[in-house]
């Protein structure tokens, strides 16, 4: 197999920051211009307005979004969530996943480059910061190849600062995520003696944010994050990606003022490839490290405008759309994929609009058998928990369905469950030795609030009649 230009592949046999011999090498990207970097800045902008504020949004003195997975209590969108909603989670990561799925085949990996967090603090954050210290990449590189002076160490030490402070604020933000901003508030006014495990797990964060930003960037990329191996699978050759235009930049070379130009529009400047944040020549054809950034786009642009040929030699577009010089297509494969999507995607509202704000449980207690009552009645004892998955207390009534009995509270007038709580007992239902006609009667019991029916829940009720 060949390249565009008709050398091998070779370059598909290794990744663009590792040599022969397995040594990294460093990559040092020119700061993208351009309007998708543009583009960029301003999704970026609101990308880290949400991700900063969102923990601290509060409704009716409730975070707005909680992923507590130390005490299994999950907020979302104000919506509280427990253990017992776990197959809305199981369900919504299944609709996760084929949505990647659906994603990448049609667009590629558009998220890698654009909403990813490790791309967006990496190249917006600490990359800004990067440049802000030590310069652009020619000095960049000039500062990593010079000798350890005065200036070079302050400029070392000054980042290296600069780059755990950041990764501080976003671990500490990340706890907020997990504990609430009120429990952060406390880790941080209380001494370190009285949360030292927390304090261990928050340095701990830091510093893999740290050593991932500092050390590893592009190789979270084009390494270790799955989704980049499994874009690979995924796309095809309809698939929307970052792509340079072959037939129409071959044969490349150098532009000439004042020439009558006979080659491709590739003026062969690597302007692409400098901008590049994982080093790797995007005339090449699709690579398991392009991220989809854009970066690439932005400056072939700039340099076909400078030398007076059109635009979009590098763009979005599919590997069929250059080939073929055609317009994208909607596939086959692209419509299966919706399909299935819209199919969860409605599975799955219909789970969040069937929810309801009461769980319970009721269980006859293990190892009784019924009791012999007065009045011509018997009784079973049962085990009840309600979980309130609201901001409210809630007052709780359960009403005989199916048959004519009572149903008695242990202890218990009212059934009163605390807000954003649960709430355990024992009870007895009550039934006439006449409705008993077999060993176990199916029984369904109403659970009511204010009135108004929330659900309906089923047990059995053990006789002593053994027959059908």
């Amino acid at each position: 197999m060949t390249s565009v230009n008709g050398n091998k592949e070779a370059f598909r046999d290794k990744i663009a920051t590792v040599d022969k011999k397995g040594k990294r090498i460093w990559i040092f990207p020119q700061k993208p211009n351009g309007r998708l970097y543009n583009l960029r800045k301003l999704f970026t902008v609101a990308y880290l307005l949400i991700f900063f504020s969102l923990p601290f949004i509060k409704v009716d003195g409730h975070p707005v979004f909680l992923v507590n997975i130390l005490e299994r209590k999950f907020i979302l969108f104000g919506q509280i969530f427990w253990p017992q909603d776990f197959f809305i989670f199981a369900m919504g990561m299944i609709v996760f996943i084929v949505f990647v799925a659906l994603f990448t085949v049609v667009f590629g990996r558009v998220f890698c480059g654009w909403a990813c967090p490790q791309t967006i603090f990496m190249e917006m954050m600490f990359r800004k910061v990067e440049y802000w210290i030590e310069g652009n990449a020619a000095q960049q590189k000039m500062l990593a190849a010079a000798s350890w002076n005065t200036d070079k160490i302050i400029k070392k030490t000054a980042k290296v600062a600069a780059f755990w402070l950041l990764s501080f604020i976003i671990a500490n933000t990340f706890l907020a995520y997990i504990i609430g901003v009120d429990e952060l508030y406390k880790l941080i006014s209380e001494p370190v003696s009285r949360n030292l495990g927390t304090f261990i797990g928050l340095a701990t964060f830091t510093t893999v944010f740290f050593f991932v930003y500092l050390w590893l960037r592009e190789q979270v990329c084009t390494v270790i994050c799955p989704y980049g191996r499994m874009q690979g699978v995924l796309l095809d050759r309809n698939s929307v990606i970052v792509a340079y235009d072959h037939v129409r930049g071959e044969p490349r070379g150098k532009f000439k003022k004042n020439e009558e130009r006979t080659l491709g529009d590739c003026i062969d400047c690597s302007q692409c490839v400098k901008v590049c944040p994982t080093g790797i020549d995007i005339r090449n054809g699709t690579q398991l490290e392009c991220i989809n950034c854009t970066a690439c786009i932005d400056a072939c642009d700039h340099m076909m405008e400078s030398v007076g040929l059109p635009k979009g030699l590098v763009r979005y577009a599919s590997e069929h759309n250059i080939a073929r010089n055609r317009p994208w297509m909607f596939t086959v494969k692209m419509k299966a994929y919706t399909l299935v999507m819209c199919l969860l995607l409605g599975v799955l509202v219909w789970l969040l609009a069937s929810r309801t704000d009461v769980g319970v449980t009721l269980l006859r207690t293990s190892g009784q058998l019924y009791q012999e009552q007065p009045n011509n009645e018997m009784s079973n004892l049962y085990n009840y928990k309600v979980l309130n998955k609201t901001f409210k207390k809630k007052i709780i009534t359960l009403r005989p369905e199916n048959f004519t009995g009572r149903i008695v509270l242990v202890g218990e007038k009212d059934l009163v469950v605390p807000k954003d709580g649960t709430v355990a007992g024992t009870m007895f239902i009550y039934l006439s030795k006449d409705a008993i006609t077999k060993r176990k009667t199916q029984l369904k019991i109403g659970v009511y609030e204010n009135g108004e029916k929330l659900m309906t829940i089923s047990t059995s009720f053990l006789g002593p009649f053994a027959g059908n």
